[in-house]
Formats: C-alpha cells, structure tokens, sequence
C-alpha cells in the first residue's frame, strides 16, 4: 500500500468533517418532520443517540488522521533536516 500525502490525508479530514456535518443536518431536518408528526415519543432520542455516535466516531476517524498526517510532517522534516 502505498502511504498517502499529507494534502490527500487533509482532504480525506475534510470530507469527514463534512460527512460529520450532514449527519448533523439529516437528525436536524428528521427532527423537524417528527414534530409535526404523531410519531412515538422515543423515536428524536434515538435518533440523536444514533447521531451523536455517528459523528463520535467520524470524529474519532479525524482525529486519527490527524495524528497520522503529523507523523508524516514529522518524518519529513527529520528527511529534510538530515540531507541539510
């Protein structure tokens, strides 16, 4: 496999931080729609339980991107520092 660039690991942050946003969105907009609707009382809790581990775990996926991306920033200056 090959590793992949610190630009293409941002990107992939990006889209997650994206993703996370349009779930949020989604719960949102479903939430709207069962207020004004006889639905079971339980049903918003599950959906916001449902989206709050959604985007734990997006987040989560970031944040280990990230490490990643810095470790390979690291690796780089330790490269550049040791052809100086």
């Amino acid at each position: 496999m090959q590793t992949p660039s610190t630009a293409q690991i941002r990107t992939a942050i990006e889209v997650l931080k994206k993703f996370g946003e349009h779930i949020n969105h989604n719960a949102v907009n479903t939430m709207i729609e069962l207020s004004d609707s006889q639905l079971h009382d339980q049903q918003p809790g599950r959906i916001e339980a449902r989206t709050i581990e959604q985007t734990t775990r997006i987040e989560t996926v970031a944040a280990q991107l990230e490490s990643w991306r810095n470790e390979l920033l690291q690796q780089g200056r330790q490269c550049v520092s040791h052809h100086v």
